[in-house]
């Protein structure tokens, strides 16, 4: 039996998901192929999202017409800023949510997404003509065809789990690991590596001792993911922080020579910024207790999940190492933590669309490509499933520069300088992150996105409804002036220095002591200008704030990234034989031709290009 589309996905996690709903929308006839259509989207560690960077990442996927924003709000059971106590370039939203809701809400989308078909199967084999993908087979004989093929296939590629000395293979918890799939790409000539990847214990709630912990609540405020869907309505659930012990620590270092990681059963390389707590152990021997984080897997069951306690060691020593923890004291679990080992595909075999070099037609979305993380997944999942889909139309590729998204820094960084462990987002990443703020994701791309047909009209129409609300908040602050007598007291009161002259309400906006919040109660002119705004009065005020408060900051970083843009309009692809080109050195050499950038700009971020070797190539073009 033969089943024919325009684009096919295979694997129904973030990357699955966000790239099925992409091509569908913009209208490629889509099938998305997942072992269990009850698991789509499901969160196989920690049932949470966003974070450092990666909340960026999600207000992007959202302002781009993606779905994780408004699926974590429907489901969230706690919501945080993280880092307000630094600039707003670097604030992040971070929300808990309930697991199986977050589940359910992912199937109700794409049940309900045009174009779009679901097959709960498995695929075996990727099928290859005339050197380019044509589609896919599964387990039960039947065949795909489509003019483009999407590859998120998570973790379960040879997946292999550990607890302690044995060894079980499987793609996560209770699930099959796929075999044979890696091997029909491998055969063309794209390269795999193997990875490795964990997950704590999970903890009956009834057994906690709550009293021996800290509460840390969430944030009740306007704050929220998706910048048009409905506020967040489930009931918002505490989170609980405490450590660990120097009795636990010695019990789970005397499991060390039964420990995976450390008996050489597992081979491969790990999450950097993601440790076991053997691993923090051994790094970090001097320290004699860790942080730990309770949080709750939802709004309907005990169970809860550990973090900063991952692990593969025994069972036992699980147990014993837990039950040593004051609050842990009467523990029960619902199941043990584990490795994961698993296949991933070189990244510097892509192109910025996360179309592959080797074999046309064919996406690599998720944790294939050597990320960690539901975030850089589903980033990475809707901008392979939207260029699929465009191709298929015969489109040009969206490809997003380093400055326009925190989602192009990762594509960048994947298919220019590899991976050798588990990639994961973080500010420091990007150059240019007073560009890139999470509060103006849409500001960046919903445009854009419209103009593919993957935002909406509503979407739009509430951008602009957004930008209009902010821009009228700065005229009315650029042009109403303050008088001395009648402000100075109440800038005393909030710890501000008394105006000599007059001004306008712009430079007190401009003061670090000052805040939006706190010039509302002391004018009531501006109070009343942001309450008559329709909608969200309180995000478009903060916005505002922001672009007046670091105006300075973001022209210079504009001008910055104007630089690179010329260099980025270098078009370099195929044009240089670089095994020829004695006068760069051997690693540029090398580095170059393996991985034969588009662009100038793409050349220099590559590791091991020195400037030095930039401006033989810009010489060499005449420039």
């Amino acid at each position: 039996m033969v089943f024919y589309y325009d684009v096919i996905v295979i694997g129904g996690g973030h990357a699955g998901a966000e790239a099925a709903s992409a091509s569908a929308r913009v209208g490629a006839n889509t099938c998305l192929i997942t072992m269990d259509m009850n698991k789509i989207g499901q969160m196989s560690c920690n049932p949470a999202v966003g974070g450092i960077a990666k909340g960026q990442i999600v207000r992007e996927i959202d302002a781009l017409g993606g779905q994780m924003g408004l699926v974590t709000d429907a489901t969230a059971i706690q919501f945080r800023m993280l880092n307000r106590g630094k600039g707003p370039a670097v604030w992040s939203p971070r929300a808990q949510c309930d697991r199986g809701k977050f589940i359910w809400k992912w199937r109700e989308i794409l049940d309900n997404t045009d174009n779009l078909d679901i097959w709960q199967d498995q695929a075996e084999e990727l099928l290859v003509e005339n050197g380019e993908a044509v589609g896919v087979r599964t387990i039960w004989g039947i065949e795909f065809r489509a003019k483009c093929v999407v590859v998120t296939a998570g973790t379960f590629l040879n997946g292999l789990m550990h607890v302690g000395r044995k060894m079980v293979p499987g793609g996560r918890c209770a699930e099959p690991a796929v075999t044979g799939f890696t091997e029909s790409l491998t055969r063309h000539g794209i390269r795999s590596e193997r990875m490795k990847t964990g997950t704590p214990v999970r903890i009956d709630r009834r057994s906690v001792h709550f009293e021996d912990m800290e509460m840390q609540p969430g944030e009740t405020d306007y704050n929220q993911f998706s910048y048009f869907g409905p506020h967040r309505n489930l009931p918002q659930l505490p989170c609980w922080t405490f450590n660990t012990t120097p009795e636990c620590h010695e019990v789970l270092r005397s499991g060390l020579e039964d420990s995976p990681l450390f008996n050489g059963q597992i081979q491969s390389t790990g999450p950097r910024y993601c440790p076991s707590i053997e691993t923090k152990l051994v790094t970090f021997a001097d320290k004699d207790h860790h942080p730990l984080f309770l949080e709750p897997e939802g709004s309907d069951t005990n169970e809860m999940y550990l973090n900063g306690f991952s692990s593969s060691m025994p069972l036992n020593i699980q147990l014993e190492a837990l039950k040593k923890i004051p609050a842990l004291r009467d523990v029960k679990i619902y199941r043990p933590g584990y490795a994961i080992e698993y296949d991933y595909f070189d990244p510097t075999q892509l192109y910025h669309s996360l179309e592959s070099k080797v074999i046309p037609n064919l996406y690599l979305a998720g944790q294939v490509n050597g990320t960690t993380g539901y975030e850089e997944a589903g980033g990475q999942g809707l901008m392979a499933g939207l260029n699929a889909a465009l191709k298929c139309g015969g489109k040009e590729p969206l490809v997003l520069g380093r400055d326009e998204a925190y989602i192009g820094v990762l594509i960048d960084d994947l298919v220019t300088k590899g991976v050798d462990e588990p990639y994961r987002m973080f500010t420091s990443r990007a150059e240019y992150r007073i560009l890139l703020r999470q509060d103006d994701a849409d500001a960046r791309l919903t445009e854009k996105a419209y103009n593919i047909g993957l935002a909406s009209t509503e979407r739009l129409n509430w951008w602009k409804e957004k930008e209009n609300g902010i821009n009228h908040i700065i005229d009315f602050c650029q042009n109403y002036a303050i008088k001395p007598k009648e402000i100075n007291s109440a800038l005393e009161s909030l710890g501000s220095t008394p105006l000599r002259f007059g001004c306008k309400l712009v430079d007190l906006v401009t003061r670090p002591q000052l805040s939006m919040k706190g010039l509302v109660s002391i004018i009531p002119e501006l109070r009343e200008e942001i309450e008559k705004l329709p909608n969200r009065n309180a995000e478009i005020s903060e916005a505002a704030e922001i672009k007046m408060k670091y105006k300075g900051y973001i022209e210079r970083e504009k001008i910055i990234a104007e630089k690179m843009h010329r260099l980025e309009n270098i078009k370099i692809k195929d044009r240089f034989d670089y095994s020829q080109l004695h006068e760069i050195s051997t690693e540029g050499r090398q580095k170059l031709a393996r991985i034969n950038p588009e662009t100038l700009a793409q050349a220099s971020r590559i590791p091991g290009v020195s400037p030095s070797d930039i401006n033989v190539l810009l010489v060499l073009l005449g420039r």
